[in-house]
């Protein structure tokens, strides 16, 4: 309850906004990396609060959103293969791919099961020794770990049966990548908690200094967010560009020492393609050598899908940050939850999600017309 009280605290909230109010001097963009905190931010309505100087814009942080399509695709495929057992997390379910999600697959015969942990599909395949087990590995380097945890106890227990299909990515290459866009305005970020928890903040100071920008790594509370914005700002008025830890209950600098050495034995670094974005040069994770016969697009062969984005679908322009989702046409009529275009929509993470649950009643803002010479980050 202390914890609560501290992190849900109006005077503490008040004090910041005015010493925010009170250091912006001029325009500045800063950009947060992580979907939670852009649901946090845009259901307690951070960024109505802050005064016009500051505009935060929403970055490719949530990680089902980033996973290209091409892997989606792949997933459908293998899920729909006669003796497969697709095991993943339920907000993959409903996202897009070219023609169909896994709940379609689903209904259509496909064993596909919801799972808690990678933990519960290894369980899954001992239990099914004669059936191929498939986890869909998503995600930043948060959910890295575990994922590589579970492929390494596979290997050790002489689980055959069971694969990974991978599609994790890395966040300090997509900082580089936003930062080399020639359409970007962003000119600090907020570095999501608890990926530095994991890898600890040693790949920020080289970025900050290289692009002269402040890197805060920041919390998902309100209060966490607005501390986050009060520190950026105050180095921008400053002239300053370093790497701030405003997250120390839960960063160190070191990171996790334990998780790094699972990532650093199972995965190995690889380029990564990105939804709606492009390939990001070292920005993801592949199974290193060693563990290469438990890859699933390796074991089903499904490299070769040529993947359909749907026209009227923006949100490669959202997780660059050049659009906000109340500005894309398809917002809240053709796309919705039930409908969704692209996972910026139906994700829980997504901020096309996030502003049509907190948003939506709102004045809608004018549409931006499509720019045939906007240029991905890549």
């Amino acid at each position: 309850m202390k914890y609560l009280e501290e992190f849900r605290n109006p005077e503490l909230a008040v004090r910041l906004l005015d010493d925010i109010r009170a250091t912006a001097t001029r325009p500045w963009a800063l950009m947060e990396v992580c979907g939670g905190q852009t649901h946090t931010i845009i259901r307690h309505g951070i960024d109505q609060l802050l005064p016009d100087e500051v505009e935060l814009i929403h970055g490719p942080g949530c990680p089902v959103c980033v996973t290209p399509l091409e892997v989606i695709d792949r997933a459908l495929a293998i899920a729909a293969s006669p003796g497969v057992i697709f095991c993943s997390f339920g907000d993959m379910l409903r996202v897009p791919g070219s023609e169909r999600d896994l709940f379609r697959v689903r209904s259509e015969g496909g064993d596909v099961r919801v799972v808690y942990s990678p933990l519960d599909a290894l369980r899954i395949a001992q239990e099914n020794p004669k059936r191929e087990v498939v986890f869909f590995g998503i995600g930043f380097e948060t959910t890295a770990p575990p994922n590589a945890m579970t492929v390494h106890q596979a290997k050790k227990l002489g689980i055959r049966n069971f694969s990974l299909l991978v599609s994790h990515v890395r966040v300090p290459p997509a900082i580089e990548a936003i930062m080399r866009s020639p359409d970007c305005r962003v000119q600090g970020f907020l570095a999501a908690g608890h990926v530095c928890s994991v890898m600890g903040t040693g790949e920020y100071p080289e970025l900050a200094a290289r692009h002269r920008v402040p890197i805060v790594v920041t919390g998902f509370e309100p209060l966490d967010i607005l501390e986050g914005i009060r520190r950026t700002v105050r180095q921008l008025e400053r002239g300053e560009h370093s790497v701030d830890n405003a997250y120390p209950r839960a960063v160190r600098p070191e990171g996790n020492p334990v998780a790094k050495a699972m990532l650093a034995d199972v995965f190995e670094v690889a380029d990564r393609a990105w939804r709606g974005i492009g390939v990001i040069p070292e920005s993801g994770w592949r199974l290193s050598a060693r563990y290469r016969d438990q890859d699933a697009e390796h074991r089903f062969q499904v490299s070769g899908i040529t993947p359909c984005e749907p026209a009227q679908c923006r949100s490669g322009e959202v997780l660059q940050g050049l659009l906000k989702p109340s500005e894309c046409e398809a917002f809240g009529t053709v796309c919705t939850p039930r409908t969704p275009l692209g996972a910026t929509m139906v994700s829980n993470e997504g901020a096309c999600a996030a502003y049509y649950l907190y948003r939506r009643l709102a004045a809608p803002a004018a549409a931006v017309p499509v720019s045939p010479e906007a240029s991905p980050v890549a």
